[in-house]
């Protein structure tokens, strides 16, 4: 069968768009999968979501880490590994109190590392400046699963596969188990009250993944029923009402509601849903009781630039404000998403949808004025209600103080 050239050059033509909307397609799949979601391979299920998990490791970077000494810490296919280098830890950014920690690690034979609980950057003392929840051989006189220099666990758990630690610290209370069986019950009578967690070069090698928190001890600071505990503002333009679903709701212009109770160092999860298109709201801490917004701000707004999740609008939902943005806008507009919000000393992270968008220090000088410096004094918790296009809604709010280390 003869082809005219003009046949030929419209079916190449063809094929050639075809070939470019498969790829299109292709693209925005993968855009649309990441979404509002973390973008590295940790991930938190919905349940956990809900059950107020947060990723200490994204899968992808060492946000939210610091190293203690050099050694080669690196992060690859969302495994964080080291093998060599000056002996101690890599540890977080925040302190943390009372928790529930999950770690999966795998450590090479003769292997010596550990997890360190409530822990400084660099202890010299196991027994009165942190917990070593240790990573040894059935040779060591505390073996995988004990607390160094403190209990011995049960049982010999030595392994060159994935094992799963699942720790929770209650107080002087400690419980872990190994790929879900209870090894460890060790109640200390003098417990450090909060300090970083650690992952230990010590000697061998040793990689580590879905490394993920729950806080625990938070107690509600909304009854879902009216806005008892809370100090309204009638005389501003906002309007803060509980919808018959049990949200706290805030809509039209400038203002503020405000908290009866005040706080220095704690943890505050909430849900939030905004009700519109890159509304612009904010969850204000460390307040002057009864001044307008003067506290700290956790940015609440959606919008990014120019389809990037990297280049926030307006800050950034989980940023604070004016001070640094989040590295990442994770919720969406028109979905409810979870906050975390710890506060640590002059130190603040916040995590959305579970995922560390922030990790900030105040360097400034002290000042009982948050906007002039540090302020370090207890204060408020405000929610903002910032301009006529106001439409938010919050549920779950809830709290907790941490203990002096």
């Amino acid at each position: 069968m003869n082809t005219s050239p003009y046949r030929v050059l419209w079916t190449l033509c063809l094929t050639l768009l075809l070939l470019a909307a498969v790829g299109c397609n292709e693209t925005l799949t993968v855009d649309v999968a990441m979404g509002g979601a973390a973008t590295g391979q940790a991930t938190l299920s919905d349940e956990e979501l809900a059950d107020g998990w947060i990723l200490l490791f994204d899968g992808e970077t060492l946000f939210g880490w610091k190293q203690a000494s050099k050694a080669n810490w690196k992060v690859a296919d969302g495994v964080i590994s080291v093998s060599e280098g000056e002996q101690g830890l890599l540890h977080t950014t925040s302190q943390f109190a009372d928790y529930r920690l999950k770690v999966d690690f795998r450590s090479a034979q003769r292997t010596n590392s550990g997890i360190f609980l409530r822990t400084s950057p660099a202890p010299a003392d196991v027994t009165g400046k942190c917990y070593e929840l240790n990573i040894a051989g059935a040779d060591n006189p505390f073996p995988t699963g004990s607390f160094v220099q403190r209990q011995k666990a049960e049982g010999e758990h030595q392994s060159t596969d994935w094992q799963t630690y699942d720790v929770t610290a209650q107080g002087g209370h400690f419980t872990v188990k190994l790929d879900g069986k209870l090894v460890l019950d060790y109640t200390d009578p003098k417990p450090l009250g909060r300090g970083f967690i650690g992952l230990q070069l010590n000697s061998g090698k040793v990689e580590f993944r879905n490394v993920k928190l729950k806080p625990l001890g938070l107690a509600s600071i909304f009854n879902g029923k009216d806005l008892t505990g809370w100090k309204t503002y009638p005389e501003m333009e906002s309007e803060f009402t509980v919808t018959k679903e049990g949200w706290m709701n805030v809509r039209n212009g400038k203002g503020q509601i405000e908290t009866e109770g005040t706080y220095a160092d704690f943890t505050m999860q909430l849900d939030v849903f905004v009700d519109g298109k890159a509304l612009n709201s904010g969850v204000f801490f460390r307040c002057i009781p009864g001044e307008v917004m003067n506290g700290y701000e956790s940015q609440i707004h959606n919008g990014y630039i120019d389809g990037d999740r990297t280049k926030p609008q307006d800050c950034g939902t989980g940023g604070i404000f004016r001070r640094q943005n989040a590295r990442r806008v994770v919720a969406d507009d028109f979905a409810w998403f979870q906050k975390t919000i710890h506060v640590d000393g002059k130190h603040v992270a916040v995590w959305v949808n579970g995922y560390q968008v922030t990790d900030f220090t105040d360097d400034r000088k002290p000042d009982a004025n948050p906007r002039k410096g540090l302020r370090l004094e207890p204060g408020t918790i405000q929610i903002q209600g910032h301009d006529p296009t106001t439409n938010l809604s919050f549920r779950n709010l809830r709290i907790a103080e941490m203990p002096a280390r």
